[in-house]
């Protein structure tokens, strides 16, 4: 145990940025996490390669881990020299148990430290537009659970007190919402006493419920609120008519549906949430090395014989210049070849490699690309295209026809993710979704293909259709689909304005 160290980190109430940046360092130096239901599985992203994951999630009556085999968990690891993060959903010391682990791990002599972390209990009332304090409404505010230790005999909560106090927050007090509002109320708090019941708040799938002490209860029932909530309760509530100001974002409420590949999907899915949605990430397209490369190994060592290096992707960049490492190469066999780069993210994944950018066509799609050289300056010329094994030859076949000389060599391959379909068809059956998003052709293909002919109609049925061009526009409605959204500029933030524009206001 001698290198041990457990971290008791606050994972913050469902917002992933809202974590701390120490609590980011600690989970980069864990050899282990050990992490509940309430804490975002995106924080785990943050973790250094190697590192093991484990789920101790409890919900409710269903319990997975009990809190002594959790204490047993941290104990384990530690005692083989590990460094332990236990992450736990909003602060470790605010009703959490987080004080019970780290006393059970003190016992055993282990070295421990505690990272706050934001409480739901602020944060929630926080994104519902609900301060907590306001001089004209609340001078003090007062935590509570809504649950006790099974064990207590007389209960510690003074009902007499707390009713008289201006505002109250509530935390895990879902199952005894009736028996909460009946004490304040037998206790001279007024059955007009605003109330505010907030689910997965901070979370793009928020919902927020008001009404009184009189009747919340019946309200909250009949719009289906189930836990994790937190129950603001004062004259405070009002001011959510006015600063309610994450569900006032365009997108909020709505579920985009984004079919980029994984490794690429994370800037897009941050724009939209930020817009208010929820957005669920499916790659319809995964990339994966060629059969072989033994076109593209020629053209590796044959560079110098190239006037330009044309690149059409972000992957195409990637796969390309991981190749040329692998044959033992580096930038300098591009010495006297310039680079063309469509679109801003292509050109950016060049220009991180420390390759300057000679030319980015005014519009981000292949036949662009030809205005762009001019056509009197492609004659003669000798091309070189690293792409995907399927692509448009639209790029390939007017090079050639203006006299040009061009060799397009496959640097990977997309494929479909199969075995996750049934997963796809079951989400869109049950929630559906608002908007369908699509940022490539192959996208679209690869997406349609995944659904029986009819299916997709009947599964889709008011969703929109966003794609983030004309090329990958034409493709969607040479399978049917009607698009709904698609920007001026091809790119993928103007995409994710336009799906906010589309909604603005409706």
């Amino acid at each position: 145990m001698v290198n041990a160290k457990v971290y008791f980190v606050g994972a913050g109430p469902g917002d992933p940025g809202l974590i701390t940046l120490k609590g980011i360092e600690a989970l980069k130096k864990a050899d282990v996490i050990i992490y509940d239901f309430l804490a975002n599985k995106k924080l785990i992203e943050h973790a250094r390669y190697g590192a093991e994951a484990v789920y101790v999630g409890k919900k409710g009556r269903f319990r997975h881990v009990s809190q002594e085999k959790i204490n047993g968990l941290i104990i384990r690891y530690a005692g083989k020299g590990m460094t332990v993060v236990r992450l736990k959903g909003g602060d470790p010391f605010i009703f959490g148990r987080g004080a019970e682990e780290a006393l059970s791990i003190e016992k055993k002599g282990i070295p421990f430290e505690v990272i706050p972390g934001v409480t739901s209990a602020t944060a929630a009332p926080c994104y519902a537009g609900i301060p907590l304090t306001h001089r004209d409404f609340s001078s003090a505010v007062t935590f509570l659970t809504g649950q006790e230790s099974p064990g207590k005999e007389v209960s510690a909560v003074e009902w007499d007190r707390l009713a008289r106090c201006s505002t109250l927050v509530i935390l895990m007090g879902w199952k005894n919402l009736r028996a909460i509002v009946k004490k304040l109320v037998e206790n001279g708090r007024p059955r007009q006493t605003p109330v505010a019941i907030i689910r997965w708040g901070t979370l793009p799938k928020q919902k927020c419920v008001t009404g009184t002490l009189g009747n919340i209860a019946e309200i909250s029932e009949k719009e289906g609120m189930l836990p994790p909530v937190v129950i603001v309760v004062g004259d405070i509530v009002k001011l959510r008519d006015k600063l309610n100001w994450l569900e006032a974002k365009p997108l909020f409420g709505k579920r985009v549906l984004v079919t980029r590949a994984a490794g690429q999907a994370g800037v897009f899915t941050e724009l939209l949430e930020g817009y208010g949605a929820q957005a669920i990430v499916f790659p319809v397209i995964k990339t994966a090395a060629p059969g072989n490369y033994k076109a593209a190994d020629a053209a590796v060592r044959n560079l110098n014989g190239y006037d330009w290096a044309v690149f059409t992707s972000v992957n195409g960049v990637k796969y390309f210049f991981d190749r040329l490492c692998k044959l033992g190469y580096d930038i300098r066999e591009l010495k006297g070849v310039r680079v063309c780069a469509i679109g801003p993210a292509t050109a950016a994944a060049v220009k991180e490699r420390g390759i300057k950018v000679d030319l980015t066509p005014r519009e981000y799609r292949a036949e662009s690309v030809i205005e762009a050289f001019g056509k009197k300056n492609i004659k003669g010329k000798r091309f070189l295209l690293p792409r995907a094994l399927k692509a448009r030859e639209v790029l390939p076949e007017e090079i050639e026809r203006l006299g040009g000389k061009i060799d397009v060599v496959t640097v990977y391959r997309t494929i479909k993710p199969v075995e996750e379909t049934k997963e796809l068809k079951k989400l869109l059956a049950d929630k559906g979704v608002d908007v369908v998003t699509f940022t490539s052709s192959s996208t679209v293909e690869n997406f349609v293909s995944l659904f029986k002919k009819g299916e997709i109609k009947r599964l889709l049925k008011g969703a929109a259709i966003a794609c983030i061009g004309p090329v990958t526009a034409d493709a969607a409605k040479k399978q049917g689909l009607k698009v709904d959204i698609m920007p001026k500029d091809y790119t993928i933030p103007a995409l994710a304005r336009a799906t906010a524009g589309y909604f603005k206001g409706r």
